[in-house]
């Protein structure tokens, strides 16, 4: 069979505007497939994007439960993934961060405040306002006992040596800013990140 040159190029014309059809969905075999599609196991799950908890890099992760907490209903973590829109990963997680939903279902985690008594050999779980009065209290009287507000030549320091804070570094810039404010406004000198520990 001999092909002109002319021909060739209809040949040719027709088939790239068949295939493109076929791409747009116009042909038969991807309407057969699309009928046969199952829906995705995740449409039925609430996506929730959240910061990995692990390290200091603040991975952007998409956590997906069954369950409705704002209907009563207790949410199970069924699926985590990496967030594409998230600068720092962009949808990627180490195998830590991967491994996120096995931290979460473990019955080893805690799930509310412990305190171990003086003098007792276990902790017991407490209320969370229990937690915060007692941390308060605990921070306002040792403020309140070792708070250097002058140094020995009057010059004001505004110290508050025998407390330390950790912060988290899984945050923002805006938390941690606002994190570092409150520390240095209690006076706190030894304020560090957990990025660096």
């Amino acid at each position: 069979m001999e092909l002109s040159r002319r021909g060739f190029m209809k040949a040719a014309g027709a088939g790239v505007a068949a295939t493109s059809l076929g791409a747009m969905g116009f042909g038969g075999a991807e309407a057969a497939v699309i009928a046969h599609v199952r829906p995705m196991k995740l449409a039925s799950t609430t996506e929730t994007r959240n910061t990995c908890t692990y390290c200091s890099v603040a991975c952007g992760i998409i956590m997906y439960s069954k369950g409705d907490v704002r209907k009563g209903e207790r949410a199970e973590l069924v699926h985590v993934e990496g967030d594409a829109d998230h600068p720092t990963n962009l949808g990627t997680l180490c195998p830590k961060g991967a491994a996120l939903k096995d931290f979460v279902r473990a019955e080893t985690r805690l799930r509310q405040p412990m305190h171990r008594r003086p003098g007792s050999d276990r902790f017991e779980p407490i209320s969370w306002d229990a937690a915060l009065d007692r941390i308060a209290r605990l921070m306002k009287d040792d403020r309140d006992a070792n708070f250097l507000a002058s140094n020995a030549d009057g010059v004001p320091v505004n110290r508050w040596a025998t407390t330390g804070m950790l912060a988290a570094s899984a945050t923002t810039n805006e938390t941690a800013w606002a994190t570092f404010k409150v520390a240095k406004t209690l006076g706190i000198v030894g304020f560090d990140n957990q990025a660096r520990v």
